[in-house]
């Protein structure tokens, strides 16, 4: 398919209700590629699909036509979202330590390079630390600096190792034995086959 058809079929994935908080639609969505502005009926689509679940296809179409028009950033986040549907995702609030109490001293790429360990609770056989990873993506900013501050967006490795974790619970991001930042869980969406049974 061309990036026409793409967002266009993607478009018809989003029901009509939905609205952003600047009332944009699909409708919008429609106008644009009519007029062959295919970058913003990207931009709009992606704005559309945060408002509310969508489906892996909705994510993996708009992946696919921001790869044909040369979209790096849209590129990453489209399939970072659909990480996010396979694997489940947690929003932190996340402070990194200061260059003086830790390793780090560069910035941390925020578009989902860096996968961190992160201390969730889980316990070695041993009785030991169990940490787990998750792949991190920083929201509204490119980069962050040690000793700031975000709201980051995880995904798990092994989303099981998850199904514990809780809005309010503090979890600690390691890159080795140190703590490298402190996170409060804001919000936890696990994929169904990793929520545990009762």
């Amino acid at each position: 398919m061309d990036v026409t058809e793409l967002l266009e079929s993607a478009s018809l994935l989003v029901p009509e209700e939905v609205a952003t908080e600047n009332d944009i639609s699909v409708q919008d969505v429609w106008d644009y590629l009519a007029h062959d502005e295919c970058q913003i009926a990207l931009n709009l689509l992606e704005e559309l699909g945060d408002g509310q679940p969508l489906p892996l296809t909705f994510w993996e179409q708009l992946a696919e036509a921001a790869e044909q028009l040369g979209l790096e950033r849209s590129v990453a986040w489209c399939y970072w979202r659909c990480s996010e549907i396979r694997n489940g995702m947690v929003r932190a609030d996340l402070t990194l330590r200061p260059p003086t109490e830790a390793r780090r001293r560069t910035p941390i790429s925020g578009h989902g390079v860096l996968r961190p360990m992160w201390d969730i609770g889980n316990l070695s056989p041993t009785g030991g630390v169990a940490v787990s990873i998750a792949g991190l993506w920083v929201e509204d900013m490119p980069l962050l600096e040690p000793g700031g501050r975000a709201t980051v967006r995880l995904v798990p490795l092994t989303p099981t190792h998850w199904t514990h974790v809780l809005t309010g619970q503090h979890i600690n991001m390691h890159e080795d034995r140190t703590v490298a930042g402190t996170a409060v869980v804001l919000e936890v969406h696990l994929p169904t086959s990793a929520m545990p049974t009762r």
